[in-house]
């Protein structure tokens, strides 16, 4: 799916970041559009959280990040919520001695009251499994079930673009595949996903497009659906590939 410039949701440029005098990332750039599924792929350390955390604005960054049109230099990530972009963090973090309801309204802090039970009974529809635990304590909930509402969190603001780091991470392969099937139903629904994954099969069978990222630089972009692309990944990962635009 090309981006053209009306379509763009997400547009990064330029953009570096990192950890103190630590650089991270290196003039990285790339583009979501309205309702795309995008995977940022790539080896361990390559960068690929320290990248949604600035994008979020989690952590400093230099260079330039627009969303929805709107430049969001200086944007915290409260900012960045309010903008319509939700990051759903690696690890599944919830507030496990509050019930599922309870972590889905504090995701909704600062909403009308009305409107926040809307929105969290619509995230909700999305994962039935924790739907008929709703009153229980998020900490008794299984590693996937505690993945199911972290998603959730970042649904109940209706986001424009929801950026999901290692959703799999730690689960078993029934679950993963629940997970990543709620995130097709989201992107069905309109919302824009930016990937960031590991298993590489399964996230090219959820996306539209793929980013490689190595050694804090995309390396790679291309689609999803590209001939003998796992191959070009690997070559692309250790140097052997260069840069290949998408083609139209």
């Amino acid at each position: 799916m090309p981006t053209s410039a009306p379509d763009i949701l997400l547009e990064v440029k330029g953009l570096s970041a990192g950890y103190g005098k630590i650089g991270v990332l290196h003039n990285v750039a790339l583009s979501i559009a309205t309702g795309e599924a995008v995977a940022l792929l790539g080896p361990n350390g390559a960068g690929k959280t320290t990248l949604l955390k600035a994008i979020s604005g989690l952590i400093g960054r230099g260079g330039e990040v627009r969303f929805a049109g709107r430049d969001m230099a200086g944007a915290g990530p409260r900012e960045a919520v309010a903008a319509g972009l939700a990051h759903v963090v690696e690890g599944h973090r919830v507030f496990t001695q509050l019930s599922v309801f309870d972590n889905l309204l504090l995701a909704g802090y600062g909403m009308a009251k009305t409107e926040r039970r809307r929105q969290v009974d619509e995230a909700l529809a999305f994962f039935p499994e924790i739907a008929e635990k709703r009153h229980d304590r998020a900490g008794s909930l299984s590693g996937g079930q505690q993945q199911m509402l972290a998603v959730a969190q970042g649904l109940v603001r209706r986001p424009r673009l929801l950026m999901l780091d290692e959703p799999s991470a730690g689960l078993s392969p029934v679950l993963v595949d629940r997970v990543l099937a709620a995130t097709r139903r989201l992107r069905q629904d309109g919302t824009a996903i930016l990937l960031v994954e590991q298993l590489i099969e399964k996230a090219l069978a959820t996306v539209d497009r793929v980013y490689a990222l190595a050694r804090g630089t995309i390396v790679l972009e291309a689609r999803a659906d590209e001939p003998k692309l796992p191959e070009r990944l690997e070559r692309a990962y250790f140097g052997q590939d260069a840069h290949a635009p998408l083609e139209a």
